[in-house]
This record gives structure tokens, sequence and C-alpha cells, in this order.
């Protein structure tokens, strides 16, 4: 039976992991934190991410735990929209603790699950199998992946040269439980300068609360300040948007705020595979091209690097899968940073004329960051 370790229990991890093991995989997934917990807000799933967990896991029963997102159009902080909206039956929203309770689930008795655990060494060789350590054991496997996030430790010993850096944004994301969400309409995106606030109805879902899930972005360095000092900025910063923004955040508490600093990789690591002996080290999802969340597409991309390892690494020759695999993501996940940092400069303009560009340039951007962000996806076969 093939052995593999997968570092790092967030999205990336244990949807690795999970299907892995499905595929007769026997997996140690390693955890520095204490437990695997979801962080308490929600994800927003594209085509290509909602078709990588089918991929995935087909009898996971993603429709029970998601619900679709309408387009909402893009406005001016006055309501007067820039891209009116459309329709868009693609995108779904998702709650992070019904994710995270659906892939712990899916994890099956082929995966043995170690928290407390902090990877500080990786070792390869020529003729030897990849061997982790936290300082206390060591693990060796055909297959180490790493899914340990923008501060990957198995990045920084394969490929130095790709570190995180800031990327001038700060983003502030909370859920508004259904009890105190307000009433109407809240599904909406809107640009300011140098402002973004997005706002995403949860359905029926989010463990039967419902509510409102929204994303605020400014441009600039984190804040230090205490949550309730960051809250009454936001709300003064956002003071006179269109509702329903500042219902929003009049609705929402300071324990349910989780502050950003938005970071990306760079560069990008120079590869994404690397063979040790009869198998190798793969990165994966933030640990291989985090990028800023303007397109939404971390976790999606994240799914894609998995579904498309597990495939690959389906047959007898598992050097040459990491090969296919690196030579199959490095240039999707190229091109979706570009798109990105594209749109950074969308979301940062000021001045009088800069957005006078930018809202001309909306027309012609939103069909591919916007409404089609990624080319159509399908795993290889």
């Amino acid at each position: 039976m093939r052995t593999a370790v997968v570092v790092g229990a967030g999205l990336a991890g244990l949807a690795t992991a999970g299907a892995l093991s499905r595929s007769g995989w026997r997996v140690v997934l390693l955890e520095r934190g204490e437990r695997v917990a979801a962080p308490p807000t929600a994800l927003v799933l594209w085509a290509n991410g909602r078709r990588a967990l089918e991929s995935l896991d087909p009898e996971g029963g993603w429709s029970a735990i998601t619900s679709p997102v309408p387009d909402p159009g893009v406005r001016r902080p006055d309501g007067q929209w820039l891209v009116t909206p459309r329709p868009n039956a693609a995108t779904s929203v998702v709650h992070l603790e019904d994710l995270y309770d659906a892939l712990v689930a899916g994890l099956g008795d082929r995966v043995e699950i170690r928290t407390g655990c902090t990877v500080t060494r990786v070792r390869t060789g020529v003729s030897l199998r990849p061997v982790v350590s936290d300082g206390r054991s060591e693990i060796e496997a055909d297959l180490v992946v790493a899914a340990d996030g923008i501060d990957s430790a198995v990045r920084r010993a394969l490929a130095p040269e790709s570190v995180a850096v800031g990327s001038g944004f700060t983003a502030w994301q909370a859920v508004v439980p259904g009890f105190r969400a307000p009433d109407g309409p809240v599904s909406g995106e809107t640009l300011g300068t140098g402002y973004r606030f997005v706002s995403v109805p949860l359905g029926e879902h989010a463990g039967g609360q419902g509510g409102v899930y929204w994303v605020a972005t400014a441009a600039g360095a984190p804040r230090p300040e205490s949550p309730e000092t960051q809250l009454a900025l936001l709300r003064r910063w956002f003071s006179g948007w269109h509702p329903p923004v500042g219902e929003l955040l009049a609705a929402t508490h300071a324990d349910d705020l989780i502050p950003q600093e938005v970071r990306e990789l760079r560069p990008l690591p120079r590869a994404y595979a690397f063979p040790s002996g009869p198998g190798g080290v793969v990165l994966l999802g933030d640990a291989a091209h985090a990028m800023p969340h303007h397109l939404g597409q971390g976790a999606c991309l994240a799914f894609e690097d998995a579904a498309t390892l597990r495939t690959l690494a389906a047959g007898d020759d598992l050097p040459a899968a990491l090969a296919s695999y690196d030579r199959l993501r490095r240039p999707r996940t190229t091109s979706m940073v570009r798109q990105t940092r594209r749109m950074s400069a969308v979301v940062q303009a000021r001045g009088k004329l800069a957005l006078r560009a930018r809202d001309v340039a909306l027309s012609h951007l939103r069909p591919r960051l916007f409404g089609a962000p990624v080319p159509e996806w399908a795993p290889p076969e």
C-alpha cells in the first residue's frame, strides 16, 4: 500500500488526504494546531472549485451544504451601477464549518491525524523516499504533500526563492447570523476609492443559522487596533455607502470579525513537484500559489490541485505523475496570479482620472475577472 504524508489540515490538506485515502493510500495528516478547526467564515465556490470537489468525492453531498449565489453586479458607493447583474448559476457559497465537517467525514479509516505537529525539516534524495520531521520524530513516505499554507515550511526548504509578501491590502471577513441579518436583499459588490465590500447570503445552511457572509477590503497595511476599534473604523470608512453595507456592519459584533493581511507569493516557486527516490514532494494550494483574494479562487485552485494529484497518482509511475502535476498546474495558476494582480490594480484605483479609467475598464474586465474568472476545468483523464 502506498503511503503519503499531508502537511496541513486546512481545506487543501483535508481534501487531499481524503481523496488519497479513498484511492487506497495510507495517509498521515499533520496539523500544527491542537485540533482541526474551521474559521467561522464562509467560502464562495466558483464552478471550477465545485467541479473539483465533486471529482474528489462524488458522494460528498455538496448540494446539501452549499447555496447558489446570484451575480450581484458591481456598484459605486452611492448605489449607481458600474456593471449590471446577469444570470449566473455557476457560483455557490458554503459556510466553512459545514465544509470542514464534510471533508473530515470523508477522510476514512486510512487517515491518521496528528495534531500539535509542526514540520521543521524535509529530507529528499536521489535514492531516498522523502522524509518530514517535527524535531522529535521522522516520517518517511512515498509522497509528501505540502498543504501548509502561504508560510509553508516545506516550500521554504525546497523552493526558498518564493517568499510571502504583503500585497498592499487588508481584508476583514465576518458572518452575520440569520437572526441578526438585515431584512431585504443583501447580496452585492461595491467598489470605492481603495475600498471594496462584498456580501453574500448563506441561504438555509451555515449550520442551520443562515445569515450573510461579507468581506471588506482596504488598501494599506494591517491595523494594530483591537477588533472593537477596527469594526468602528470599518463603520466609519463605509459610512454613507448604499444599503445593505451599513446595516451589515451595524449587525456585526467585534467577535465576528476576522482581520487578515492580504499576502501573496513572489515569485511563485520554480516547481510544484520535487522528485525523491521512488516518490517525491508536491506543493499544493497556498503553499504553491498564494495570491490576493480578489477573484476568490484560492480554495478553488487548491481543490483543482488535489483532484489533479489524486488522478495522476493513481498510476504506477509516481515520479512521472509528479512531473505531470507540475506541468499541468503551474501554467494554470500562473495565469490566475496575473489576473489577480490586474484586479488588484482595479481595487487600488485612486484619483478622478484613475477611477474613471477603472469604471470604463470594468465592463471589459468583468467577463474574465468576475463572471468567468478561469477557463473550464476538468481533472486529467
